[in-house]
């Protein structure tokens, strides 16, 4: 029901049927009984009702169109009903409070003088061989003209109190979405840093105990298979090699859990942002699974020198371009692009491959999440903690089946202690 409600409230508003009411009302008590009166009445009640329901009628081009329009159905109406003596010359102060509303003091001057200028014009069609205006009718059309000109200002003066206080509501409320989105933001990285905190522990403590056993099972096959001579044999030694090379595939995987829990200490130098990107592309060039992928650079010219960690922001670019690449498709294509950003540099890797279902975005920067078959989750959140070590910040943007987009942003000046930087 409430639906329901809502569209019959925009359908028909109160306004609307007092507008109605309001211009039977003034053909009903009139005295003038012309054929177009009634009309022309009817296209003013509708001008009325529609106006403020069309975008269109909202802009500084369709407020003008409406409002000339209005002034020449009164015109029509006031000139049908007496002209000059016409009880309808007061709704030429429709299109004026309209525009009074929309228009600065210059808009609203002119629509007077618009407005002014048809009702005066009336004038013209007398007959002066019958009839004259003497002083106290030239004092009560220029009243008249006068109020038109006072109610278009007090009007005007409304408006632009309205539009000012509006301003300034748009202006808070811009304000609070963009805290609330840096909110949101920051308990995301406060989540996602607990989670690492606490991932990092386990992972630590887990690698250590596995690394023991490890090597004792590595050893041990390695004694075996030097112990099985012969033909007889065979299929043992080949059982011991799959023994040693699972056990060093095992020890790889804990070595990358050591090297997520362990704390990092970026040493801060001076450095160009795109040397250290050119050198993560290079690593990606050299080996990567998809050599048939271009990768494109576009690096502002006016993004200067950062000061980070050039072998740990190497592995962030050389992590994002590889996932970017493993996401492309075949003669995909990669762009790399630089720029300032507030105070802070911008990189975005952008790849045009089969991007990030939203269910995963959330959790994409979580340890041990991966949706590859043979991924182990540890890339992006390696990738997050050293990016949070230089006080930056990631973000990703991702459309399944269009691509995706990860920015890094760092700051831009030197560190805020000199001693770390070299």
């Amino acid at each position: 029901m409430g639906g329901v409600e809502w569209t019959a409230n925009r359908v028909v508003r109160p306004q609307d049927i007092v507008w109605i009411i309001l211009f039977s009302v003034m053909g009903w008590l009139s005295v003038a009984r012309h054929p177009l009166e009634f009309p022309l009445l009817a296209a003013l009640a509708i001008l009325q009702v529609v106006e403020p329901r069309s975008p269109w009628f909202q802009t500084r081009q369709g407020s003008v169109s409406v409002n000339l329009l209005k002034i020449g159905l009164s015109y029509l109406l006031i000139g049908f009903t007496g002209g000059v003596t016409s009880s309808y010359y007061l709704l030429l102060l429709l299109p004026l409070v309209s525009a009074a509303t929309m228009f600065g003091p210059v808009g609203t001057t002119l629509f007077t003088l618009v407005a002014g200028g048809a009702y005066v014009s009336f004038l013209l069609f007398l007959d002066w061989s019958r009839y004259r205006v003497d002083a106290d009718q030239l004092k009560e059309l220029a009243l008249r003209l006068l109020v038109f000109a006072v109610i278009g200002f007090l009007v005007n003066t409304l408006g632009a109190s309205a539009r000012e206080q509006a301003g300034r509501y748009r202006e808070v409320a811009e304000q609070l979405a963009v805290a609330n989105r840096n909110l949101v933001e920051a308990e995301a990285a406060v989540r996602r840093s607990d989670r690492l905190a606490a991932l990092g522990q386990l992972s630590a403590g887990l690698a250590h105990e596995l690394r023991n056993p490890l090597g004792t099972i590595r050893a041990s096959a390695e004694v075996l298979s030097k112990s099985l001579n012969g033909s007889e044999h065979a299929v043992a030694r080949e059982m011991a090699g799959f023994i040693v090379s699972e056990a060093d595939r095992t020890n790889l995987l804990v070595t990358r859990f050591l090297d997520f829990a362990r704390p990092l200490r970026p040493e801060l130098s001076r450095c160009e942002i795109g040397d250290v990107i050119d050198r993560a592309i290079g690593q990606i060039r050299r080996g990567s699974p998809r050599p048939d992928v271009a990768i494109y650079k576009n690096f502002a010219p006016e993004v200067g020198p950062v000061y980070v960690d050039p072998d740990l922001m190497e592995r962030v670019f050389y992590n994002l371009l590889l996932n970017a690449a493993e996401a492309t498709e075949e003669r995909g294509e990669i762009t790399v692009k630089t720029r300032g950003a507030g105070g802070l540099i911008e990189v975005a890797v952008i790849d045009r491959g089969a991007g990030i279902a939203p269910e995963n975005l959330e959790n994409i920067f979580n340890p041990f999440f991966t949706t590859k078959a043979e991924g182990v989750g540890l890339g992006l959140p390696v990738v997050s903690k050293i990016v949070d070590e230089h006080s930056g910040k990631i973000a990703v943007e991702s459309t399944p089946g269009k691509g995706s987009v990860f920015r890094v942003y760092l700051p831009a000046g030197p560190p805020a202690s000199s001693e770390t930087a070299v």
